[in-house]
């Protein structure tokens, strides 16, 4: 099966965090599939692109309970997608900071990923504000091409570069956007051939 790039992703690079991780994980087995597409844990792995975080500040930024937070980070700790990147002496308690394992992780149309591209592309529709800013960033369209195979697979790797790019990208502002793109085979059907004049 064809291996795909998660974020994006949240799939998932945002800049360079500040601690050090591999390029990529290949996702190996069920386990690392149930801990990875889970809604909340996949938040947690794409914030952890742009910095290493405690359970404290990954709460407050997803507005869960510690708790909850504590527990979907020890799952993908089991699961080899996070760990603790450093410790830092907070008064008499010590803050454990985490990181992911990998810039990315690879996974295959199997598990739990099946059916991950429509939940990407559902779960960035409803983010978009259905009021935005004078100011902000907006766009969205859809075109269809009758292509052969061997060309959507380049525009299918031309568009994961471009995500990358835009992934890559140092933080700054104020404003977090996000680059969704789609590519799938529809059920359109083409015009039919158009009859020769005599």
């Amino acid at each position: 099966m064809t291996d795909h790039s998660i974020e994006a992703a949240s799939a998932t690079t945002v800049g360079k965090p500040d601690y050090e991780l591999a390029e990529a994980l290949d996702l190996a087995d069920a386990r690392q599939y149930r801990a990875l597409f889970e809604d909340t844990r996949r938040e947690i792995v794409s914030l952890l692109l742009e910095r290493a975080a405690t359970t404290s500040e990954l709460a407050e930024v997803l507005g869960k309970p510690k708790g909850t937070i504590g527990h979907h980070l020890k799952v993908l700790e089991e699961a080899g997608l996070v760990h603790v990147v450093r410790t830092k002496r907070v008064r008499a308690l010590e803050a454990k900071y985490y990181g992911r394992t990998a810039r990315v992780f690879v996974y295959r149309r199997e598990h739990e990923a099946v059916g991950e591209e429509e939940r990407v592309l559902s779960r960035a529709a409803a983010e978009i504000p259905q009021a935005p800013t004078e100011d902000a960033v907006m766009t969205a369209n859809v075109r269809y091409a009758r292509i052969p195979y061997a060309r959507a697979r380049e525009w299918k790797r031309r568009m994961e570069d471009l995500i990358m790019e835009f992934a890559g990208e140092p933080a700054a502002g104020d404003t977090t956007y996000a680059l969704v793109f789609g590519l799938y085979g529809t059920r359109r059907p083409p015009l039919p051939e158009r009859e020769v004049e005599r």
